[in-house]
């Protein structure tokens, strides 16, 4: 969908959905209950500050960005490069209330990565925090209209005075959100997504996660992903729940967050090296989080000797399958027997989503048999921001093409091998990475993995293992060793490189590409 047919979404007889405003509704019927609360600072807003702190904010964007906006100019991009806040919530909310479209930006990056992004996007406005003035300085001419969130004349200084504004009538298909993907291969590529998107998405997770009113949720992964914008934060105010935002993942203050009887935490959400990373900490007591329902685990394999463990403390890790492109598609239910049961599986499709396992002859698979996975529904995004070729290339009809790997068992619950480009073949085998980074990731010296297929004069390919080890005793015989015991020849890595870390994104993944660059000879 380009820039030129998104104006379509605002025709005549464009619908203002109230529906889909996860605020709303709950200012209206349930104004003083707690909304959201920020663990840093200790500062907490209702569900009627909430919403009036945004229609606010609302009128600040539209005044700001309006004497630079083309007459007739629809649903201008507002980039926000920030931590997670009460702040960049109400933004995004915001945007979607005066029709424009939040595009965070990932913190992590510099500034020459953030260039591309932003040129891509060509914001009308880059809303910041202060701790992100001197990266934006060194890239002014990309986004000459800039203005800080915080400090005198930021954006909360000037919301504080202003008139609130009344939600625009758009359509339910007009974009209010634009995700960068994690560039996994990368080239990140903007996600364009719908107000009927992230309803539904927000949805799908509401039932697979079985998230309510009486729901306390804790978010510390970045906003700039779907899995805290959408999954996290609106579902949880969609729902009427309780939102507790955390600017980073921080081990120790995380634990004390789930573990605060005065919040009574329901529901997190990790990525597998988080989850480990909390077992592994000082002050894990697993006697502390009672009131926490569920680990959410998405982003990244998740080993079954994880899961295990977890188990073992009484607490079930959730595993689930989901994208910027979709969100939650795949999931495991809230059952401790069924996560025991298939350990390391992502589940059922979620209710509002449709799921294919298509083989390279268009046709769907066999019950066992492993194909590429197709979505198709609600949730599903219309595309890529100006790239129509990468559109294109994504979708067959209706059903978008994701890229990874499932496989179904008989019983309907989907697992996901691997991601269709980092399969390799090795001796006329297909070998899914994931599965030996699983192999390799239970040994008691490892503490991260991931595992690439290069080149092999005999084999054709073969896997090379990235190892990042408990402590300096590791060796490369003892990965060999323990993967002889567990995998069938061709499966088995033939070389081993240890590293200090692997590079992930945000979700999670490894950056394979980068792994590559810089250890593979060209």
């Amino acid at each position: 969908m380009q820039p030129s047919t998104l104006t379509a979404a605002m025709h005549p007889n464009a619908v203002g959905l109230e529906t889909d405003d996860p605020l709303i509704y709950r200012a209206r019927v349930n104004p003083e209950r707690p909304a959201v609360f920020e663990v840093a600072t200790g500062l907490g807003q209702t569900y009627a500050e909430l919403d009036d702190s945004v229609a606010r904010i609302a009128t600040v964007l539209a005044q700001v960005i309006a004497p630079d906006t083309a007459p007739g100019e629809a649903f201008a991009r507002i980039a926000y490069l920030g931590r997670n806040s009460i702040a960049q919530i109400a933004v995004c909310l915001a945007c979607q209330r005066a029709g424009y479209v939040f595009v965070p930006l990932n913190w992590r990056l510099g500034a020459m990565e953030l260039a591309p992004i932003i040129d891509d996007c060509k914001p009308a406005l880059l809303l910041h925090d202060l701790e992100f003035a001197e990266v934006l300085g060194l890239i002014r001419d990309l986004a000459p209209k800039r203005l800080p969130v915080e400090g005198e004349g930021g954006l909360l200084t000037l919301a504080a005075d202003m008139p609130r504004a009344e939600p625009v009538s758009i359509n339910a298909d007009a974009p209010c959100i634009m995700l960068y993907t994690s560039g996994t291969t990368g080239v990140p590529k903007g996600v364009i997504i719908t107000r009927r998107n992230t309803f539904a998405a927000a949805i799908n997770f509401a039932l697979v996660g079985e998230v309510t009113a009486a729901s306390v949720s804790l978010c510390d992964l970045p906003f700039f992903h779907t899995i805290g914008l959408v999954a996290i934060c609106r579902t949880t105010l969609l729902m009427g729940g309780r939102l507790v935002i955390s600017d980073r993942f921080l081990t120790e203050r995380t634990l004390a967050t789930l573990g605060d009887t005065s919040l009574g935490v329901t529901h997190y959400f990790a990525v597998p090296q988080m989850a480990a990373a909390l077992r592994s900490a000082s002050n894990w007591d697993p006697s502390a989080l009672k009131a926490l329902q569920a680990i959410f685990i998405g982003g990244a394999p998740l080993s079954p000797a994880l899961i295990r463990t977890f188990l073992d403390d009484g607490i079930p890790l959730v595993n689930g399958y989901g994208m910027s492109e979709a969100g939650t598609a795949i999931h495991m239910p809230l059952d401790r027997d069924m996560v025991a049961t298939y350990p390391g599986s992502v589940g059922f499709p979620a209710p509002l989503i449709e799921v294919r396992l298509v083989g390279e002859d268009g046709a769907d698979v066999a019950d066992g048999e492993v194909g590429e996975i197709w979505l198709r529904g609600p949730s599903v995004t219309p595309g890529y921001w100006n790239k129509p070729e990468e559109t294109a290339k994504a979708f067959v009809g209706d059903w978008y093409r994701s890229g990874d790997l499932g496989r179904r068992d008989p019983g309907g619950v989907i697992h996901v091998p691997d991601r269709l480009k980092d399969m390799y073949i090795s001796g006329g085998e297909n070998v899914f990475p994931a599965e030996v980074e699983a192999v390799i990731g239970a040994h008691p010296k490892v503490r991260d993995v991931a595992v690439i297929g290069v080149d092999d004069p005999r084999w054709g390919e073969c896997g090379l293992a990235f190892v990042v080890a408990v402590d300096a005793g590791a060796t490369a015989e003892e990965i060999f060793v323990h993967c002889a015991e567990r995998l069938a020849p061709y499966k088995r890595p033939t070389r081993v490189i240890f590293l200090d870390t692997i590079p992930r994104t945000a979700s999670g993944k490894a950056q394979k590409h980068i792994l590559r660059q810089s250890h593979i000879p060209s």
